[in-house]
């Protein structure tokens, strides 16, 4: 039998994120082979986190990461505000935005790297002991284009938006804590689909009844003030500028294309 010595533990235990004991046992198990031991213990971990797979993830992180011609956003879940604070879980944020660079793809890739990185996900659900899960993943490529990001209280709200003539780091932080604050739908008003627009309309003109009567002429001038309103106040163009509401995103840069955005926050209706 191989002498286990506190320096074999503590390798292990920083190889591995397990507890000292658990390393312990596990290396008595292997009879002092690292390799072996370090398996077990995953083996172990995978058992755990079963065990795990079916609790609620309703706390975690938002974050970003910006590359050359590239971006990422994902949100990580986990059980408690406590465990979504710790370093091996920001870890685990880093671990997963990693791989998110190196899918390639354009879009949606939660399903392709869940797949890729399950057993970092698997790892960390061990070592920390919370059950936990990649809710959302979009990567981005635009040559040419700008990528700028922002958090909010530690990754709960965060905001990734691309962009072309305007590459300004200060504006673009602005942009981002605009979006953040005020959760824009659409880019303009030209992205809000016609059957949303025709259903604001139907929803304006039931709420009044005094446009029961109106003629259709000015029925129809007033219902499209109404949806005006609509546009400034679900449109990041048309917004009230978050450092000066007296004017806009479109008066501000006219020249300015924002050619999407998204904005989290952890644990929102999808």
């Amino acid at each position: 039998m191989a002498a286990i010595t506190a320096k074999m533990v503590s390798e292990l235990r920083e190889k591995t994120g397990a507890g000292m004991m658990d390393c312990k046992k596990a290396l008595v198990a292997a009879d002092g082979d690292m390799e072996l031991a370090i398996d077990n213990l995953r083996k172990s971990g995978v058992a755990k986190a079963e065990k795990k797979s079916g609790r609620a993830t309703e706390q975690g992180k938002v974050w970003t990461r910006i590359g050359d011609g590239e971006a990422a956003i994902v949100e990580m879940l986990c059980e408690t505000d406590f465990a979504a604070k710790t370093p091996k879980f920001a870890g685990l944020v880093e671990a997963m935005l990693d791989g998110a660079l190196k899918i390639a793809a354009d879009g949606d890739i939660a399903a392709a790297l869940n797949e890729q990185e399950k057993d970092i996900i698997t790892s960390h659900i061990a070592t920390i002991g919370e059950n936990m899960s990649l809710r959302r993943a979009v990567k981005w490529q635009g040559a040419g284009s700008k990528f700028a990001s922002y958090h909010h209280m530690d990754g709960r709200v965060s905001v990734l938006v691309e962009v072309e003539g305007e590459d300004d780091p200060e504006f673009l932080n602005d942009l981002c804590l605009h979006i953040a604050a005020f959760s824009p739908r659409y880019i303009s008003s030209a992205d809000v689909p016609a059957e949303v627009v025709q259903k604001e309309k139907e929803i304006a003109a039931a709420a009044d009844p005094k446009l029961a009567n109106k003629p259709a002429e000015m029925l129809d001038k007033i219902l499209a003030g109404k949806i005006n309103r609509f546009y400034s106040e679900n449109c990041l163009e048309n917004q009230a500028w978050v450092k000066d509401d007296k004017t806009s995103l479109k008066k501000l840069k006219p020249a300015l294309k924002v050619k999407r955005f998204v904005r989290w926050a952890i644990g929102e209706e999808l």
